[in-house]
């Protein structure tokens, strides 16, 4: 499954829930606390992500966008009603 996220290096806490617009497909916020320096914020973005999915680091990849706050990512094994459940958190 293809996620579209909103990225938000260097915030307070990581987290991974809500909705970032109004647009179509819905586009995910994920919070981290890394800074967007030599891709830690994306490192971090993976791990945020696998972690909310509950699949492996290795399942989860990024598709487009590493070094742009916005980011399509690849979440193997990834089922709609978990995107669903973060999207409305």
């Amino acid at each position: 499954m293809r996620v579209n996220v909103r990225v938000y290096p260097a915030s307070v806490r990581t987290e991974v829930g809500g909705r970032y617009g109004t647009s179509d497909p819905p586009t995910l916020i994920v919070r981290v606390t890394a800074p967007a320096v030599d891709g830690r914020a994306n490192a971090a973005v993976i791990k945020a992500i696998a972690q909310a999915f509950g699949v492996k680091g290795s399942e989860v990849s990024l598709i487009a966008g590493s070094s742009n706050r916005n980011k399509v990512v690849e979440v193997k094994r990834g089922d709609l009603a978990t995107l669903t459940a973060l999207l409305t958190s």
